[in-house]
This record gives structure tokens, C-alpha cells and sequence, in this order.
């Protein structure tokens, strides 16, 4: 079955990107556990970023409660001065955004759980400004640095900004294959010892609307590595959420 626009209509009226994202993890974990060697364990994550406020007036004294300097001294503890705090040397409006995560994790029980995978499935929110792309970027570059095998999976029709592309610029490298660059694709990356200089290897998949899903291997180490066959997880999610057509 073909791969759909959940972005747009017909789909999108019908059913929600969030519901099919948010569900997409756990059928690939169910896709990929049988085919996993001994030791390794697969685990659906999701993260939508804080959508609370902290009320920090639940932290603040009360102006009639008595200070912690009285109430010691009026224990019979003696009081303890406290110092007044510097005055910062810059103080701007700042804001930290959000990083929503769709994704599989992958770890090695043998070596204490330790993450040897990660598959991150692409959100509008990933895309929508330059500080959420650096920000996934930057994920993503750090993950590799670790050691951890790196799958992006991009269905987004809304926004045409491709991130594969954005992480090779970070390191300095582009790929012939994004020419011009696709807005959907499918890529693992990993880095690995090449003799003296260190390699990142990429295998690239183009994704268009209306065509099957691609399988992607998925590195556990130097040596092993599964496949991850996007195709049946994907048609069981949209079976299960009803998402039919194109």
C-alpha cells in the first residue's frame, strides 16, 4: 500500500498526523523485536514538549510566614546569614523551544542498556522555525558522535525544509543524492572507525506520496545490524487508526 498525506486532505480531515505519529513507535517496535538479536530491546518514545506552566509562586514565602533566619533562631539553632546574590552582567528575553519526539529506542542489555539506536520520526514542530531544526539537528549530531546508529524518517508535506541535509552541512558534507534535496526520505546514518580517520555512512531513501515504504538497515554495533521494514509497521498504524487513500 502506498505511502499517504497526513497533512493534507482528504486524510487530514479525517484523521490527525498527531494520532498516526503518535502510534507509528510502537508498531515499529513490534516490527522490529522479532528480528532483533539476544540482548537488545526496543522501546517507543514520545514527547510533546510541556504544554504546564510551573507555578512558581508555590515556591515563593509567604510575606507573613517567618523567615528562615527567625524560625532558626527561634528553635534555638544559630541563624545563618545569607549572602546577597550578584547581580547578573546581562539579562534578555530568551526562549527555549520545545523538542518533540517521535521515536524508537534501541539498547544493548550486555552493556547496561546502553543506546545503540535511535529512530526519530520527522514533526511539523521539528521543521516549523530555524531554532527547532538546530535543535533536531543537534540531537542528531550528538547521537552520532555517542556511537548510536541514527534513523530520520520525514513524512512532512508542510514544510519543505530537509534535515538530512541541514546535519551533513553541520559536519561540512552534502549528499548527490539530495539534488535538488526531497522533502520526504527515509536515512540511517552511524559513524564508524575508518583507520585513522573517522566515517559517517548514510543509506539514503527517497519517499514520494503514493509509493510503498523503503526498509532501512538499523546498526547495533561495528558488525550487526537489522533491517527495519518501514512498510508493515506503517500499513497496520494506518489499518488501526482507519486512514485510507492517498
Amino acid at each position: 500500500m502506498p505511502l499517504r498525506d497526513h497533512f493534507h486532505p482528504p486524510i487530514s480531515r479525517r484523521s490527525s498526523w498527531e494520532g498516526f505519529h503518535g502510534g507509528w513507535p510502537m508498531r515499529i517496535v513490534e516490527e522490529l523485536v522479532p528480528r532483533l538479536p539476544e540482548g537488545f530491546v526496543a522501546e517507543p518514545r514520545v514527547h510533546l514538549g510541556n504544554y504546564y506552566e510551573i507555578d512558581v509562586s508555590t515556591f515563593e514565602q509567604d510575606a507573613g510566614s517567618p523567615s528562615l533566619a527567625s524560625a532558626a533562631t527561634a528553635s534555638g539553632s544559630a541563624a545563618t546569614s545569607i549572602e546577597a546574590s550578584p547581580a547578573p552582567t546581562l539579562t534578555v528575553d530568551a526562549e527555549f523551544p520545545e523538542q518533540y519526539a517521535y521515536e524508537v529506542l534501541i539498547f544493548d542489555l550486555a552493556r547496561e542498556r546502553r543506546l545503540v539506536a535511535a529512530i526519530e520520526i520527522v514533526s511539523p514542530a521539528n521543521k516549523d522555525r530555524p531554532e527547532s531544526r538546530q535543535l533536531f539537528i543537534a540531537k542528531c549530531f550528538n547521537l552520532l558522535r555517542q556511537g548510536v546508529c541514527v534513523s530520520i524518517i520525514d513524512l512532512v508535506t508542510t514544510r519543505q525544509f530537509n534535515l538530512y541535509e541541514e546535519l551533513l552541512a553541520l559536519l561540512g558534507r552534502s549528499d548527490p543524492a539530495l539534488n535538488p534535496a526531497p522533502a520526504l526520505y527515509a536515512v540511517t546514518c552511524r559513524k564508524r572507525s575508518g583507520g585513522r580517520r573517522t566515517k559517517l555512512d548514510s543509506w539514503f531513501r527517497p519517499l514520494a506520496i503514493g509509493q510503498p515504504l523503503p526498509s532501512l538497515p538499523v546498526w547495533l554495533s561495528e558488525t550487526q545490524t537489522v533491517s527495519l521494514d518501514l512498510e508493515p509497521s506503517y500499513e497496520v498504524t494506518c489499518r488501526i487508526l482507519r486512514i485510507q487513500g492517498a
